[in-house]
């Protein structure tokens, strides 16, 4: 555990961070040379980052596996060795220039076929979306008309202001005037004195 943490701290500083910088300065006082140097130095550093991946899954079981890639990186980045311009024009630019036409196609076609899984994705997406907003749609105008009927069966005639019902009917006999004990309307006090004077008359 500790070779593996101290390997990955000494290929983050001296293969990343260090080279980095110096491929700034190389960009920016515009020097060819440098520039040359540092651009193969990234691309034979691309090749070990992805070898890395699968050989530390499969030979970090080896003896001294961290310290030979420590060792490898310093070899990549020493002026006296210049490991990564030599790998590179042994290797690396020998076997790209012969194949680099069909990396071109196969990369071409990758585009093409992710472009079309892009765009055909998509479209399920859209259709997906399209699908469940109908859906929420639908349920929502369910939920709304469901609403309404049971506003209409109620007798919306039979509601007042008040909140009491109307009358349906003929009023109950004994409503509306004064009656008396047998249910006789009684006369005022100045219709039975009328009807007195004109009876001694």
């Amino acid at each position: 555990m500790v070779s593996w943490i101290i390997s990955r701290l000494v290929v983050l500083i001296f293969g990343t961070l260090y080279p980095a910088y110096y491929s700034y300065k190389a960009v920016k006082s515009k020097d060819i040379k440098e520039y040359v140097k540092w651009m193969m130095y990234w691309i034979i550093f691309a090749l070990f980052t992805t070898a890395e991946t699968f050989t530390d899954i499969f030979l970090c079981w080896f003896p001294f596996y961290y310290e030979l890639k420590i060792a490898f990186v310093a070899w990549l980045l020493s002026p006296y060795t210049k490991g990564s311009s030599l790998l590179y024009r042994k290797f690396v630019h020998p076997t790209l220039s012969s194949k680099e036409k069909e990396i071109d196609d196969c990369l071409v076609q990758a585009k093409d076929r992710s472009y079309d899984a892009l765009v055909h994705f998509g479209k399920r997406g859209l259709n997906v979306a399209a699908t469940a907003a109908v859906m929420a749609a639908s349920k929502g105008q369910g939920a709304l008309s469901e609403r309404l009927r049971s506003f209409s069966m109620q007798d919306l005639t039979t509601i007042r202001g008040d909140g009491a019902p109307a009358p349906s009917g003929p009023p109950p006999p004994g409503t509306g005037r004064s009656s008396g004990k047998h249910g006789q309307p009684k006369m005022s006090r100045s219709a039975s004195e009328s009807a007195g004077s004109s009876g001694t008359a």
